[in-house]
C-alpha cells in the first residue's frame, strides 16, 4: 500500500512539473523600490546613470543626447509568437527638473519595444525613441506613453504638458494634459515640470484591449478614472518578447529626469511600491533661514552694507564684460569683402529670443532652423544654425554660400545674409510662413493640401528656379539637394527652392569637380551614387522624382508591407504606365478638380527627368517648355524607351549594397568644403 501511494506521489509531481513553465531569461514581474548599485538587471546607456543614493537619473544638462534605461531580461508578453497579447500593469514614480524652471526639455517615455538598445534613435523632439525616418513605420514594434514637456507641432501636440499613448510614432493614438481626477470628479492640473514626485500607472486589459493611463501626486491613491483611455489592440504592435523600459533625451533647453521606484507585472496587477523607500530627490531649494541669523541678520547688516555695495558693483562690472565676451565677434581680413552679407550674433539672438524652443521651425543632421524678427526693422526671417567644430575649408564654404546670395530669383528663398560665431554657423534666409512643401503633400491631418493649379504652380516655379541655376546665372550652380522639404512656400504659396548648403559652383562650359555623394536617398541619381559627380543631370533627376512626389503624393520610398521591403516611387509610376493605366498614380487627395492632360504629362515627364542614362535626360531648358505649354509637347515614348527594369534594378543593387542614407547634412559640406570638391 505504501509503494503504491509512493507511486501515485510521485507521478502527480511530475504531472505538475511538467506543467509549470520552463525556466527561461523572460521576466514576468520585478520591482524596484529605489535602484541602489550595483544593478544587475538595468542596462543603461547614453547619458543615462544611477545616483549613490538609488535615482535612476535618465538625462543631465548635457545638450542634444539621449538616455536609456531598460530591464535586461526580456518580458514574455504572449504564450505563442502568433498569439495575442497578455494583460499588463506597470507603476513608477518620477520627477522632472528643469534647468530654467519655466522651461523644459523634451519629456521623457515609458516604452516597451523589441530591443534595448535604440542606437538609431534622435535626441530633441523624438525623445530618444525615433528618428525622422522610421517615425510612424510599423515595423518599429514600438509602444510607449509619453510625458511630453514641449508643444511640437509636428507630431499634432496640443500644449506642452500632456500625457500620451504613442503606437509606433511620437504622433500620439490619444493624450491629455497631465493631470488626475480627484474624489469628487474634479479634474486637477499637474505640471509636469514642477519638480514634484508624481505617480503613473499603465494598465492593459487583453479582453477588452483597453489601456488606460493613471496619474496621481506623490502618496495619493490610484484615481478611479484614468487620464488617458483608448480601446487598441496590441497583438500586432507588441512581439512574443519584448524589452520594458525609459528614454528621454535633451535639446538645445535640458532637464533632468528621475525615476524613483518601478514595478511591472505581466498577467496580474504591477506590485505596489513602497513609497517610504523610495530615495530622496536632490536639494534644488535652498535651505531656510534659521532662527539665529534672524535674530542677528540687523546688526551684522550695518557692516555688511559696504561690503554689499562692492560686491553688487563688481557682480555689475562682470556681467558687462561678460555680455561683450558673449556678443564678441572675431571679423576675419577676407571677410571684410563680403560687406554687409555679414551679420551679428547679437542681432540674431535678440531676433530669435535666444534661440527659444517655441519658435524652431525644424530640426535635423544640418541642424536647427529657428523664427525670427529683427529689433529694428521688424523683418520676419529663418536662421539656420550650423555646428562647424572643423575650420578648415570654412573661409571657401561661406564665400561661396555669399555668392549664392547674391543671385536674385523669385523662386528662390532669398538668403540675407550669414553670421560666423565661436564654432557655428549661422544663415538667414526670409521667412517663408507657409512652410515647406512636403508637410502638404505628407501632411497629418489630411485636409490641410495643396489642389492641382497649387501644386502645378509650384512645380513650375521650382522649375524656372532651376533653369535660373543651371543656364541663366553667371555662374552653373548645382543645388544636389533638391526634394519637397528644401521647397518652401511664400504668402501667395508661389514655390521657392532654398537650402544651398550642399550647392556646387561652376563655370559655364565646364565640368564641375565634385567627388562625394551628397544628398537624400530617393533623390540622388544612380549615375551619382556610382561616380561620386554631381552635374545638372543629377539635379534633374531629383526634379523628375519631386514632380512624381508632387503629382502622387506619396514619398520618393515608402515601406510597401511588414517586412519593410522599400518601393521606390519610380517603379511604382512606370507599373501603371506599363498597365496603360499611369493616370491611377496620381493623388487620391486630388479629388476630381484637375486636369487630366496636365497630371499625365507631369507623371510622364518625371520618368523621363529619372531616365537610367543622364544623358537621355532632358534639360531645365527643355522641362520648362514642356510645362509652359505652347508649342512644346512631350515625345512619344513607351515605358520600355525609360529603362524601367534597368532602374529597377539599379535601385534594388544600390539598396542591397547598403547606400541607404536619409537627409542631407549642412555640416559633413562644412567639414568637407576644402577636401571633397
Amino acid at each position: 500500500m505504501f509503494v503504491k501511494l509512493l507511486t501515485i506521489f510521485f507521478f502527480f509531481s511530475f504531472t505538475l512539473l511538467s506543467q509549470l513553465p520552463k525556466s527561461s531569461t523572460q521576466t514576468l514581474d520585478f520591482t524596484y523600490n529605489g535602484f541602489l548599485p550595483p544593478l544587475t538587471d538595468i542596462s543603461l546607456e547614453g547619458i543615462a546613470t544611477v545616483t549613490p543614493n538609488g535615482l535612476l537619473k535618465l538625462t543631465n544638462y548635457t545638450m542634444q543626447k539621449t538616455g536609456h534605461a531598460f530591464h535586461t531580461k526580456p518580458v514574455r508578453f504572449k504564450d505563442s509568437p502568433d498569439g495575442t497579447v497578455s494583460s499588463f500593469s506597470t507603476t513608477f514614480v518620477f520627477a522632472i527638473h528643469s534647468e530654467i524652471p519655466s522651461l523644459s526639455g523634451y519629456g521623457m517615455a515609458f516604452v516597451v519595444a523589441p530591443n534595448p538598445r535604440l542606437r538609431y534613435a534622435t535626441a530633441s523632439q523624438y525623445m530618444g525613441l525615433l528618428n525622422i525616418t522610421n517615425d510612424g513605420n510599423v515595423t518599429n514594434h514600438v509602444f510607449a506613453i509619453e510625458f511630453d514637456t514641449i508643444q511640437s507641432p509636428k507630431f499634432n501636440d496640443t500644449d506642452d504638458n500632456h500625457v500620451g499613448i504613442d503606437i509606433n510614432s511620437l504622433t500620439s493614438v490619444e493624450s491629455s494634459p497631465a493631470g488626475y481626477w480627484d474624489g469628487k470628479g474634479q479634474f486637477k492640473n499637474l505640471t509636469l515640470i514642477s519638480r514634484k514626485r508624481m505617480q503613473v500607472w499603465v494598465d492593459y486589459d487583453d479582453r477588452t484591449h483597453q489601456i488606460d493611463v493613471t496619474m496621481a501626486p506623490f502618496s495619493k491613491d490610484k484615481p478611479k478614472k484614468p487620464l488617458v483611455s483608448i480601446v487598441r489592440d496590441l497583438s500586432s504592435v507588441l512581439q512574443q518578447d519584448m524589452f520594458v523600459g525609459f528614454s528621454s533625451a535633451t535639446g538645445t533647453i535640458v532637464s533632468e529626469y528621475y525615476i524613483l521606484g518601478w514595478s511591472f507585472r505581466v498577467k496580474g496587477n504591477a506590485p505596489q511600491l513602497d513609497l517610504s523607500k523610495l530615495p530622496k530627490l536632490p536639494r534644488w531649494e535652498p535651505k531656510r533661514i534659521y532662527s539665529i541669523y534672524k535674530t542677528w541678520m540687523p546688526s551684522v547688516c550695518i557692516f555688511l552694507v559696504p561690503f554689499l555695495f562692492i560686491s553688487t558693483l563688481t557682480i555689475l562690472v562682470r556681467y558687462v564684460v561678460r555680455r561683450r565676451r558673449k556678443f564678441k565677434e572675431e571679423l576675419e581680413d577676407w571677410e571684410t569683402r563680403l560687406g554687409k552679407n555679414r551679420m551679428k550674433f547679437k542681432d540674431l539672438y535678440c531676433a530669435t529670443k535666444g534661440f527659444n524652443e517655441n519658435d524652431l521651425l525644424g530640426s535635423g543632421g544640418f541642424g536647427a532652423v529657428y523664427r525670427g524678427v529683427m529689433p529694428r526693422t521688424e523683418k520676419e526671417i529663418a536662421v539656420k544654425r550650423v555646428s562647424n567644430k572643423s575650420q578648415q575649408g570654412l573661409k571657401e564654404f561661406v564665400s561661396e554660400v555669399v555668392s549664392i546670395g547674391r543671385m536674385g530669383h523669385r523662386n528662390l528663398v532669398p538668403l540675407l545674409g550669414y553670421c560666423r560665431w565661436r564654432d557655428e554657423l549661422l544663415l538667414v534666409y526670409e521667412y517663408m510662413p507657409n512652410g515647406s512643401l512636403d508637410k502638404y503633400l505628407h501632411n497629418s491631418p489630411p485636409e490641410v493640401t495643396l489642389d492641382w493649379k497649387q501644386r502645378i504652380k509650384v512645380i513650375k516655379g521650382v522649375a524656372s528656379a532651376l533653369f535660373y541655376l543651371h543656364e541663366e546665372w553667371e555662374q552653373v550652380v548645382i543645388h544636389r539637394d533638391i526634394k519637397a522639404s528644401n521647397v518652401l512656400l511664400d504668402s501667395e504659396h508661389n514655390g521657392r527652392l532654398g537650402d544651398f548648403g550642399l550647392a556646387r559652383l561652376s563655370g559655364h562650359g565646364s565640368d564641375p569637380q565634385t567627388t562625394l555623394v551628397a544628398g537624400t536617398w530617393g533623390y540622388l541619381a544612380p549615375d551619382h551614387v556610382r561616380t561620386g559627380r554631381a552635374t545638372t543631370a543629377t539635379d534633374i533627376f531629383a526634379f523628375g522624382v519631386l514632380l512624381l512626389e508632387v503629382a502622387c503624393g506619396r514619398r520618393p520610398i515608402e515601406i510597401q508591407n511588414e517586412n519593410g521591403e522599400r518601393v521606390f516611387i519610380l517603379d511604382w509610376v512606370l507599373g501603371f504606365w506599363s498597365e496603360g493605366n499611369i493616370l491611377d498614380a496620381k493623388d487620391p487627395k486630388l479629388g476630381t478638380e484637375y486636369d487630366r492632360t496636365e497630371v499625365e504629362m507631369v507623371l510622364k515627364l518625371g520618368l523621363m527627368c529619372t531616365h537610367s542614362s543622364p544623358h537621355d535626360r532632358p534639360t531645365m531648358r527643355q522641362v520648362l517648355h514642356y510645362l509652359m505649354g505652347g508649342d512644346a509637347i512631350l515625345p512619344d515614348l513607351s515605358p520600355l524607351d525609360l529603362g524601367g527594369n534597368e532602374m529597377l534594378e539599379i535601385h534594388h543593387e544600390l539598396s542591397e549594397t547598403g547606400m541607404f542614407t536619409c537627409g542631407s547634412s549642412m555640416v559633413n559640406s562644412i567639414v568637407s568644403a576644402s577636401s571633397g570638391r
